[in-house]
């Protein structure tokens, strides 16, 4: 059971969170007391879920650092105070390295991983001065055990495991706090069209990485897999000789999403990020 107070009228921000993990998180803090900030490109989406939740919300482009430092002043000059940023935004393009487009790349690397750097830059001062917070940033096990078929994806969220780690690193004598969350496949829009593609690998909701979200605010822990037993197979895994992880992955069929992907079941989501490349 999460004891509530810990997270009462703490202010928390949340990027991409119109929709899918974040706001599942928005909807999972403020039902503990937290005052909530939802961001997203989307406004309109964001404001028709933010009054539905009773949260606020602002619009933000986490590539651009003038549009994050506007979301973080607009959370605090409604709510007070920051106590943590939850870098959440991201997208999930499928398919042949070799074939992706090179804008489509660049999309993924200023919004999975240099939207990070930037949010983690613009809140830290904050955090600095009341001398508390946390920084959540949602990676994913895609960001641990690299996937054929999303492979850029998979460099930004090995990316953002390293920068967590690092940046709590040279945090470790303050009480501000860092955490990386590492889902497996959320069913979200992301994966739409994956059902044969990923059969291997476990399905987690939304509201279990809300969840993991919530547990790392009450209880900092540097790593959290969704589902929980992924972390202790990661730590078996690399361990293994190369020849036998390659084997274990074949049996798997790891390469599913270059394979056996349903392209027209994914296509309303490559369309609407294909836009974000442009």
């Amino acid at each position: 059971m999460f004891k509530k107070q810990q997270l009462k009228g703490k202010v928390i921000a949340i990027t991409g969170a119109a929709r899918g993990i974040g706001l599942a998180t928005a909807e999972a803090l403020i039902a503990l007391g937290a005052k909530v900030s939802i961001g997203d490109l989307d406004l309109a989406l964001a404001e028709k879920e933010a009054k539905r939740i009773g949260a606020k919300a602002f619009q933000v482009d986490v590539r651009d650092r003038a549009s994050f430092s506007q979301f973080i002043q607009d959370t605090i000059d409604h709510y007070g105070s920051l106590y943590s940023l939850v870098n959440n935004a991201g997208i999930m393009p499928m398919g042949a390295f070799i074939d992706e487009d090179p804008a489509l790349a660049d999309a993924q690397i200023d919004i999975n991983f240099r939207g990070v750097v930037i949010g983690m830059q613009l809140a830290l001062p904050e955090l600095i001065k009341q001398q508390q917070g946390h920084i959540v940033n949602i990676a994913s096990l895609a960001g641990r055990f690299a996937l054929p078929g999303s492979a850029v994806y998979s460099g930004t969220k090995f990316a953002v495991i390293g920068l967590t780690e690092a940046v709590a690193g040279e945090f470790r004598d303050s009480n501000i706090q860092f955490t990386a969350i590492l889902p497996s496949k959320v069913l979200t829009e992301l994966t739409l069209g994956t059902e044969n593609a990923a059969k291997t690998i476990p399905a987690v909701s939304p509201q279990q990485v809300a969840n993991a979200v919530v547990s790392a605010l009450i209880k900092p822990r540097l790593f959290i897999a969704v589902p929980d037993y992924l972390q202790t197979v990661h730590g078996a895994y690399g361990l293994l000789p190369q020849w036998l992880q390659r084997g274990a992955r074949r049996v798997l069929g790891d390469d599913g999403i270059l394979t056996k992907l349903d392209h027209s079941a994914h296509s309303s989501y490559a369309k609407r990020i294909n836009k974000l490349a442009k």
